[in-house]
């Protein structure tokens, strides 16, 4: 077995335990645990951004707005 078919069976098997537990994975992404730190995560990614580019603050905020509902229950 060469190492790209090691590659393919392990995303197979993800792909596999990611359907087994679609359910589990979708209530544990919009808990208030997932959403409690997807705020942190997305308030630090977003204060480093608006740094690297104050002038772009108004987007940054709207994709993190964005990407926030996608996550956790707000």
């Amino acid at each position: 077995m060469g190492i790209n078919d090691a590659v393919g069976d392990a995303v197979n098997k993800g792909k596999d335990l990611y359907e087994q537990n679609k359910e589990k994975v979708d209530e544990a992404l919009h808990s208030e645990q997932a959403e409690g730190i997807s705020d942190k995560i997305l308030d630090g990614v977003s204060g480093f951004a608006k740094k690297v580019a104050p002038g772009a603050a108004d987007k940054i905020d709207e994709v993190r707005d964005n990407v926030d509902k996608s996550i956790g229950n707000e």
